[in-house]
């Protein structure tokens, strides 16, 4: 049972919506399943969210002395990687990727972030985003474990609607 609980927890920290429908196929009571996907959402959400910011640091601080070090021979495979720390006057390329999450943002922005982390973006690229984004914002931690137990409600409810799906 303890190492189910587990499994649940881990699955919860990164793929949020499909935790609590797999902790009822797999057979653990539901108060624990409920109990296991909180923690492992919320959990999963801090650890990822103040991960974020020493990683994007280190990376900030690393990408020009490993620009430095590569050789010439193979600048030219790491071209797009080390061509982005000089200044460009160029028009700006957005790759499908990068579009996206301007369109996020830009679209729904700070509320569409919260609402959509556990459900369409999982748990550590919302984290990411919302440190990366709204990292200032005072109450952005309270609103995102809102959201998370808001969506464990959500599913829980799909569950009692429909439990001949789930036992």
């Amino acid at each position: 049972m303890i190492i189910k609980l587990l499994h649940i927890v881990i699955l919860a920290s990164v793929k949020y919506i499909l935790t609590l429908p797999y902790a009822m196929i797999i057979g653990v009571e539901y108060k624990y399943a409920i109990l296991a996907v909180l923690a492992g959402g919320i959990g999963g959400f801090l650890f990822f969210y103040y991960l974020s910011k020493p990683v994007n640091r280190g990376f900030n601080w690393l990408h020009p002395r490993v620009c430095a070090v590569v050789p010439n021979s193979m600048k030219l495979r790491f071209k797009s990687f080390c061509d982005r720390q000089k200044p460009k006057k160029k028009r700006r390329h957005f790759s499908r990727k990068n579009r996206f999450i301007v369109r996020v943002k830009t679209s729904y922005g700070f509320w569409g972030i919260i609402i959509a982390t556990p459900v369409i973006l999982t748990i550590p690229i919302g984290a990411f985003l919302a440190n990366k984004y709204y990292g200032k914002r005072k109450h952005i931690v309270k609103y995102m474990i809102v959201s998370i137990v808001g969506w464990a409600g959500v599913l829980s409810g799909l569950i009692h609607l429909f439990p001949k799906v789930f036992f």
